[in-house]
């Protein structure tokens, strides 16, 4: 399993209220002929907090089915409830998912020793290899690097989705986690920093829109070719920038029902995105080339 590159944090299509199967497909589909090196179903931007169970049991399902092995599915398992967190593996685990995604405890607000507990008892429960997720801004708990560097030494944590927006992360969880530990950039923002300094991939927002301009970016990164990185950077950041100009995934669904991907409908608590927000977007758009 080689997970670098760039990784959509998958949107879930909805239609009337359900999830929309189909569209999900075609959109995963599309993902991979573009270039995308691993697909994340059910992460926030998937707007898991919204799904039922059963919702999200099929969703991750059907991402492996029509992943069909061409690349890495790391499911999101996350949960503030240790015990569901396991349920989630656990299927994600049957349903053939390559890695998980689990996310640092929300709301709960649990201690260091708290987080290296929770992923301990997710570590023996399940073979899935494990990529935290670390974003405070969200979980409001923020997993130490000392605290990473314990999890580390369990043979299924094999990385991190940083999402801190401290980029001097980058260098201390690689001297204290090793080299080999997997980095990946939470912050389309901020990726070509990140992988600047050892990352080597992202789990995007963005590339959901723009799959292959993200796939391209990544690519350049990882071979070193910092300047062609720049300049696809500068085509992109304005997307980047417009995706989060609302609550998300609002703006990223409204960019993907005007590319005719599919509807932009989200669910309550997240609304349609403002006038702003769109014109934003479309503004983001244009700059990439895309509309």
């Amino acid at each position: 399993m080689n997970i670098r590159g760039s990784i959509p944090a998958l949107v879930t299509p909805f239609r009337d209220g359900a999830v929309d199967f189909d569209a999900l497909a075609a959109f995963i589909d599309w993902q991979v002929t573009e270039g995308s090196s691993g697909l994340v179903p059910c992460g926030t931007t998937g707007e898991s907090p919204t799904l039922t169970h059963a919702e999200h049991y099929a969703v991750i399902t059907r991402t492996v089915e029509v992943a069909a092995g061409r690349v890495p599915v790391i499911a999101g398992c996350g949960s503030n409830d240790t015990a569901t967190a396991i349920a989630h593996m656990a299927h994600a685990e049957k349903a053939g998912a390559d890695a998980a995604l689990i996310v640092v405890p929300y709301y709960n607000k649990p201690s260091q020793a708290g987080l290296i507990a929770h992923f301990e008892a997710l570590a023996a429960a399940s073979t899935l290899p494990i990529i935290i997720y670390n974003i405070p801004g969200r979980s409001v708990a923020d997993m130490t690097t000392e605290t990473m560097a314990v999890l580390a030494q369990l043979p299924s944590v094999i990385g991190v989705k940083d999402a801190t927006g401290n980029l001097a992360r980058v260098s201390a969880q690689r001297e204290a986690c090793g080299a080999d530990f997997v980095q990946l950039s939470g912050n389309d923002d901020m990726a070509l920093g990140f992988n600047a300094m050892g990352g080597i991939g992202a789990i995007s927002v963005t590339a959901n829109v723009a799959p292959r301009l993200c796939a391209q970016f990544q690519a350049a990164t990882l071979a070193g070719d910092f300047r062609t990185a720049l300049a696809i950077n500068d085509r992109l950041y304005p997307l980047h920038a417009a995706l989060f100009s609302d609550a998300s995934p609002g703006p990223t669904k409204y960019a993907l029902a005007r590319l005719g991907r599919m509807a932009g409908d989200v669910r309550l608590p997240i609304v349609a995105p403002s006038a702003a927000s769109k014109a934003a977007v479309d503004a983001g758009l244009a700059r990439a080339g895309l509309a």
